[in-house]
């Protein structure tokens, strides 16, 4: 069968924005310009709009499709390793991802590093869930979404909850996280040629960039979800593409989740990209994932 002709324009799309930012000398500010072009990949999507807000300090954009469920939202953690993205390279995204689900999403713009290196992006994810309970949002119609470093915060932000024993958000969609942050997974180096975003050299950077403390042991369960326990997770799903360097990250947490049998699917994408969802609008095999990620989402809001 092979993949659509969007989806070999999508991966070229991301490899032209991946060398424009590698490109050498470049000032930290013009690469988070380069990586946020990246939003160009999505089309707009119909009958959404958007609203910028101040979640208790933390600078978010609702996405707010027409004809949302005013009792459920979304809580979206954008990509980028933690050291580039915003919520305006998310914003379409996360909009396909709401009209999906039928529910409106706050993006959330999370402090970057290495300016603000862990645990400020998850500080930050708190807050804003924080932020969405005084809106008088219930946690069992919350959905914790997010893709890359922000599928990993999708997932540790209700294991946090769960560690200071409080009511997690109802559901969690993470897609191509990051959970194994000694980057010792076997994809990392045999999809170094098939991954248009994300390599063993960027990824070692980003980790540089957010784990600054010298002393942190890079499998630190809080820190790499492929040690953590899972126990007491809402239900997960999982979407990865079998290209992307992270692959077995993906799969792993797959595994784990059933493990520690929470209620969970898993979704790897034949030759799918790493944070496959920024195609939407574009790529037929991204709208089909992102409509399973909205069944998901509303089979398990408020269940």
């Amino acid at each position: 069968m092979g993949i659509s002709p969007e989806a070999h324009e999508f991966a070229e799309f991301l490899a032209s924005v991946s060398a424009k930012s590698a490109t050498p000398g470049l000032d930290l500010a013009i690469v988070r310009d380069i990586v946020d072009s990246n939003h160009k990949a999505s089309a707009e999507p119909e009958g959404v709009t958007y609203a910028e807000v101040d979640a208790n300090g933390v600078p978010a954009l609702w996405a707010i499709p027409e004809g949302a469920d005013p009792d459920r939202a979304l809580l979206h953690f954008h990509f980028g390793g933690s050291v580039t993205a915003s919520m305006h390279s998310d914003r379409k995204a996360a909009g396909h991802i709401a009209k999906a689900a039928g529910a409106r999403s706050l993006v959330v713009d999370f402090r970057l590093a290495p300016e603000h290196p862990y645990p400020a992006q998850l500080d930050d994810a708190e807050t804003a869930y924080r932020w969405l309970l005084s809106q008088g949002y219930e946690p069992r119609n919350i959905g914790s979404t997010g893709h890359s470093i922000g599928g990993t915060l999708a997932v540790m932000l209700p294991l946090r909850l769960l560690a200071q024993g409080e009511a997690t958000p109802g559901a969690i969609v993470s897609v191509s996280p990051w959970t194994d942050l000694t980057i010792q997974n076997a994809s990392v180096d045999a999809n170094e040629d098939n991954d248009k975003m994300l390599s063993r050299n960027t990824l070692e950077l980003f980790r540089g960039a957010w784990l600054q403390d010298p002393g942190v042991d890079f499998a630190d369960p809080q820190i790499s979800l492929a040690n953590a326990d899972l126990t007491g997770l809402p239900p997960t799903t999982v979407h990865y593409g079998e290209y992307e360097t992270l692959a077995d990250d993906g799969a792993q947490l797959g595994r784990r989740l059933a493990d520690f049998k929470v209620t969970s699917e898993v979704h790897p994408m034949p030759e799918g990209q790493h944070s496959f969802v920024l195609g939407a609008g574009r790529v037929p095999e991204v709208d089909q994932a992102i409509q399973q990620m909205g069944q998901w989402l509303r089979k398990h809001l408020g269940a």
